[in-house]
């Protein structure tokens, strides 16, 4: 714990100065609006104040006078420190992305025991100066040494990650997906919300009815989305399988039927979407707090995963993080252990795949394991055991031993640290679009970015 103290008025002469230096973050701003009630878009990235075409999140004014107020509160006069008066002048906007060095200086002695201080704050940047004024306090009159306060962190909880991938899957053309057996509001809203923002092209497969009993409880217009009849949710699912297999579907979309009633038409041997590999499911999780996605595997295929299959699931995963920008991925071959264990069939399983990696049979990305889940995505825990690893604290796949680790694994972020989560069937010719009845609209826009991405990125080639 670091020791601070503070000084009072006897201890402080005219010309003693202190200073901290700060960078503004977007998510500074989000804190700062959620406790000051200040949501005018200027300050949260959504407004082009400058008329560029881009939006720009511009700090409040109070927000580099607070660091003026941390000097002050913090390390002169410290503790104790009451504002009695500021006159300030503000020259430039801060944006979020610079960094800022506020400086304070005693200015006057008065006679009735206050300090008034000249401030600034500039841009480390350049220097430029962005505010700068007097401040009169009354300093504390006690001087104390004291461990500094511990003040809880505060994660805002936005899907920053997820705002990225639907950036980027905007500007494509609008997916052509065969969403098979809409019949219920739930699955149906899915399909139109990625239709209503430009990035999928639904074909709605299955009973007309169901579908329109569906649409008028929703209050959707289905004008101009074509309906092909399936009277039955295994005839849907083959019809759907058919529109791939004849180039008018890239992607498969799951609605309100079982999920082994679909992969079973997508499995078939005779023009069915098969490609050599096994398929298996991806969670691609925006966890607030972290500095990227996350991506679980496989939480809702394969039961318990053989080597073989392990390694599918791998690659799998592995093309799927290219298809969404990350060259090189990171991947945490998760077990209960960061070490070897005979005993342990995840953690040997895990050593394997990583061999494997480093031999060629697994390509396109880093594989290491065994890891526990802490000393994989946490760089602190991983220096705290003392593991030396590319992946360990950088993890951008996790591979779960088997489908009850992995459903634990995405329901706890979900429901715990509130990640959304988009979820995602490869290893077939196409993507297989896997929403719940439980997932919200950002999930199920999400699940359609997701998989666009990866139908683009994978035009004319055969490994899902």
């Amino acid at each position: 714990m670091k020791i601070q103290e503070n000084k009072t008025f006897e201890q402080l002469k005219v010309g003693d100065a202190a200073q901290l230096t700060r960078l503004c973050t977007v998510d500074d701003l989000y804190a700062f609006a959620s406790a000051s009630g200040d949501h005018n878009p200027l300050h949260l990235a959504a407004y082009d104040g400058d008329g560029d075409g881009l939006a720009e999140a511009v700090a409040p004014a109070l927000w580099p006078a607070g660091l003026v107020a941390a000097v002050l509160g913090n390390y002169m006069p410290g503790a104790g420190t009451q504002t009695r008066r500021a006159d300030l002048a503000f020259h430039l906007p801060v944006l979020a992305g610079e960094e800022l060095t506020a400086f304070v200086a005693v200015e006057e002695k008065r006679d009735d025991g206050d300090l008034l201080c000249s401030v600034e704050v500039r841009r480390v940047v350049d220097n430029a100066l962005v505010l700068s004024g007097t401040v009169q306090v009354t300093p504390p009159s006690t001087h104390m040494e004291f461990d500094s306060v511990e003040v809880p962190g505060l994660i805002v909880q936005r899907h920053r990650h997820f705002d990225a991938l639907l950036e980027k899957a905007r500007p494509l053309e609008p997916m052509p997906t065969a969403v098979v057996a809409p019949e219920e509001p739930n699955s149906l809203s899915g399909a139109l919300l990625g239709h209503a923002n430009h990035i999928i092209s639904p074909i709605l497969v299955g009973d007309p009815d169901k579908i329109a009993a569906a649409a008028a409880e929703l209050g959707a217009d289905l004008s101009g989305i074509e309906i092909v009849e399936a009277r039955s949710h295994g005839i849907a699912a083959h019809r759907a399988v058919d529109l791939v297999v004849d180039g008018r579907a890239q992607t498969l979309m799951k609605g309100y039927l079982h999920t082994d009633e679909l992969l079973h038409a997508v499995l078939r041997r005779e023009k069915g979407l098969r490609t050599g590999r096994r398929l298996s499911h991806v969670f691609v999780m925006d966890v607030p707090g972290m500095s990227r996605p996350i991506m679980v595997t496989d939480a809702a295929v394969n039961i318990a995963p053989d080597l073989e299959t392990k390694a599918d699931i791998v690659q799998n995963a592995i093309h799927l993080a290219h298809s969404l920008g990350i060259e090189q991925p990171k991947v945490g071959v998760l077990s209960a252990v960061e070490t070897i264990n005979p005993h342990m069939p995840s953690s040997v399983d895990a050593a394997l795949l990583s061999k494997m990696a480093e031999r060629g049979q697994i390509t396109g990305g880093l594989v290491d394991g065994p890891l526990a889940m802490d000393n994989a995505v946490d760089l602190n825990a991983a220096r705290t055991k003392g593991i030396t690893s590319e992946v360990a604290g950088a993890a951008d796949i996790l591979v779960a031993p088997n489908i009850e680790a992995g459903n634990m694994v995405a329901k706890q972020l979900t429901f715990i640290s509130h990640a959304e989560a988009a979820g995602v069937v490869i290893g077939a010719a196409v993507p297989i679009i896997l929403t719940s009845r439980s997932d919200d609209d950002a999930s199920r826009l999400a699940s359609c970015a997701v998989a666009a991405l990866h139908a683009h990125a994978n035009k004319g080639k055969i490994h899902g």
